[in-house]
């Protein structure tokens, strides 16, 4: 009997945090061979021997988000692998909560909103078409989300909440002293915030255009607080310090890198999570043995116009169609 090919799944950030061990998980699987998307080759090779990834589970590929060419590059890097792409794992981040003032990608852009959104928006649409030409059963491609942007929510209410706008950012190019997606004074927190509003709009209007026709699964998660992740490494030490125990003992929202990984590999793999244009949650406080449910997005997440102008703005803004 001929063995069942390997499906194959391409996660961006793969080389720590949740990324890494989403990648693990699909790894043990057996039956998922992962692409890790990363910056830093030689830490990834050395992170996939730690956590125990079988060699022939995974292969590494450059790919710096902050870089739109970086990107154009992975996408030709990937096709020339010769394998199908199945599922797509948008999950790297950047998160600068300390900076004074924006820094700047090689096209002139800020860094977060490049990093976090435009760079993934760009990767979702290049390989759309790879998605399209899977023989796989099932495609889906998965944007990690964050409470952060929900101000309905607990954890994002904490100011400065997120605030897109009239998305005068994308409308003038991010041209300096321009730097935010409201076009208001840089604030990096909110920029983070931003950009995980357009996360979830990109996923939302991926759904509307594209499930229909092409029967792909486009969806978003929250897998929990993962409050020890490397998304954390350039606030203060303290803060890094403080913060799991906050979560652990006060309002019991932590999660483990590791099972949110498991998270991410379920929503890329399991069939209960079919259902295109959802919000997966778990919650914000853990229970042990706690279902993921679909959440209501932000006010701002679910603005159906919103969404297909941030769709818009940011396809002229790359020169895509």
């Amino acid at each position: 009997m001929a063995q069942e090919r390997k499906r194959t799944v391409a996660i961006t950030g793969a080389s720590s945090g949740v990324g890494l061990y989403a990648a693990k998980a699909l790894a043990e699987r057996g039956n998922w061979h992962v692409v890790m998307a990363c910056r830093n080759l030689d830490k990834a090779a050395k992170v996939a021997m730690e956590v125990g990834m079988p060699s022939d589970s995974y292969t590494i590929l450059y790919l710096d988000l902050a870089s739109l060419a970086s990107v154009r590059q992975f996408v030709n890097a990937f096709r020339a692998t010769g394998r199908s792409l199945d599922a797509l794992v948008c999950n790297a981040a950047i998160y600068m909560p300390l900076l004074k003032e924006p820094l700047r990608t090689p096209e002139g852009y800020e860094l977060t909103v490049t990093t976090n959104h435009l760079g993934h928006f760009l990767l979702c649409n290049l390989m759309l078409e790879d998605l399209k030409n899977s023989t796989a059963a099932e495609k889906r491609l998965v944007i990690l989300g964050t409470v952060t942007h929900n101000p309905d929510e607990l954890g994002g209410k904490i100011p400065p909440r997120p605030d897109l706008g009239e998305l005068k950012g994308f409308a003038e190019g991010f041209k300096p002293p321009i730097s935010m997606i409201d076009g208001k004074k840089f604030e990096p927190v909110k920029a983070y915030k931003d950009s995980k509003v357009c996360n979830v709009l990109t996923m939302r209007e991926l759904h509307r255009r594209y499930h229909e026709s092409t029967g792909i699964t486009f969806n978003s998660l929250y897998p929990g607080c993962v409050a020890d992740t490397p998304l954390f490494r350039h606030h203060y030490p303290l803060f890094q310090k403080l913060f799991p125990w906050f979560q652990k003992n006060i309002t019991g929202g932590y999660v483990s890198q590791e099972l949110a990984g498991e998270r991410v590999a379920a929503v890329v793999a399991d069939p209960e999570y079919s259902q295109s244009g959802a919000y997966w949650s778990w919650g914000n406080r853990q229970k042990k043995g706690r279902k993921s449910f679909v959440q209501k997005v932000s006010p701002q997440a679910r603005d159906d116009e919103k969404a297909k102008r941030m769709w818009d703005l940011s396809a002229k803004l790359l020169g895509i169609g």
